[in-house]
C-alpha cells in the first residue's frame, strides 16, 4: 500500500478472535461476524473509520478461514479501495503485528488499532484520538472509572482487599489506541525480544517507556464479549448519542 500526502493515518483492526466466550453460550459465529441492526459487527466499526477523511487506509487481520467472507461483505456494503486484509494470527498482539508490518508507512504517520468488536466507536472520538498523537505521540481512548476501584490480594480463599485505589487515578482503556507508526513499532520488537505478551497496545508503549495520553471515551464504545452485549448495543443503536447525555 503506498499513499500520498504529508502525516498520513492507518487503522488496524485484529479481527481474526473466535470469541471463545460466545461460542461457550451457544453462538456459532465468530462475535466479529454476528449483525447489531442488521449489519454486521465488524462492519460498523469499519464504516466509523471510512467516515473520517484523514483515514488513508484501513487493515484488517483475519484467519485465512474468514478471508472470503470479508472480502465478500467489503463489496456488500460497499466498503472501498480503503480496505485491506492481512493475515491475523493466534493472538490479537500477532494480528496487529503481522498488520503493522503490512503497512508502508513511515515513522512519523499515525497508526490506530482498534478492536474489531467495538462496533459504536464514533468519527468524532476517532478525530480526537488522531489529533492526541499528532500533538503527544501516542493515545487511547478511555472512559473514566465510576465505581470505587480496590486492589486486591488473591489468596486460597479468595481475595482480600489491600487497597482502594482513588477513581480519578484510574480511566478503563477503550480503543481505538495508536501512536506514532516509529513509536509503535519500536514496542512491539521490545515486546517480541523480550518474549513480552500485553493486554492492549497502551501496555506495549508504555513498557517501551512511551507517554500515552487518553481521549475522553463513552459508555457506547463497549466491547462486545458476550451475548447480553449485544442487546445492549442494539439499544445503543436505536438511542440517538444527543438523548445519552454525556455518558
Amino acid at each position: 500500500m503506498v499513499y500520498s500526502g504529508s502525516m498520513r493515518v492507518f487503522v488496524i483492526l485484529p479481527a481474526a478472535g473466535i470469541g471463545t466466550r460466545m461460542l461457550a453460550a451457544g453462538v456459532g459465529a465468530p462475535k466479529q461476524f454476528l449483525e447489531i441492526g442488521g449489519v454486521p459487527i465488524l462492519v460498523h466499526a469499519l464504516r466509523a473509520f471510512l467516515a473520517v477523511p484523514r483515514v488513508d487506509a484501513i487493515c484488517i487481520a483475519v484467519r485465512s478461514t474468514e478471508r472470503e467472507r470479508m472480502q465478500a461483505q467489503i463489496a456488500e456494503f460497499t466498503l472501498g479501495p480503503r480496505v485491506h486484509l492481512v493475515e491475523g494470527g493466534d493472538h490479537r498482539q500477532e494480528s496487529v503485528q503481522n498488520a503493522l508490518q503490512a503497512l508502508e508507512c513511515d515513522p512519523d504517520d499515525i497508526v490506530l488499532v482498534h478492536d474489531a468488536v467495538r462496533p459504536l466507536i464514533d468519527p468524532a472520538t476517532i478525530e480526537r484520538t488522531i489529533d492526541a498523537i499528532a500533538r503527544h505521540g501516542a493515545a487511547i481512548v478511555g472512559l473514566p472509572a465510576v465505581d470505587t476501584i480496590k486492589q486486591v490480594e488473591r489468596t486460597s480463599d479468595g481475595a482480600i482487599v489491600t487497597a482502594t485505589i482513588p477513581r480519578e487515578r484510574v480511566v478503563q482503556a477503550q480503543t481505538p489506541q495508536g501512536a506514532r507508526a516509529g513509536l509503535l513499532r519500536q514496542a512491539f520488537a521490545e515486546a517480541e525480544a523480550d518474549e513480552f505478551a500485553g493486554t492492549d497496545e497502551a501496555s506495549l508503549l508504555e513498557r517501551a517507556g512511551i507517554q500515552v495520553t487518553v481521549v475522553a471515551g463513552s459508555s457506547r464504545n463497549l466491547k462486545i464479549t458476550q451475548a447480553s452485549d449485544l442487546e445492549l448495543a442494539e439499544f445503543y443503536l436505536r438511542t440517538p448519542v444527543a438523548a445519552m447525555g454525556a455518558r
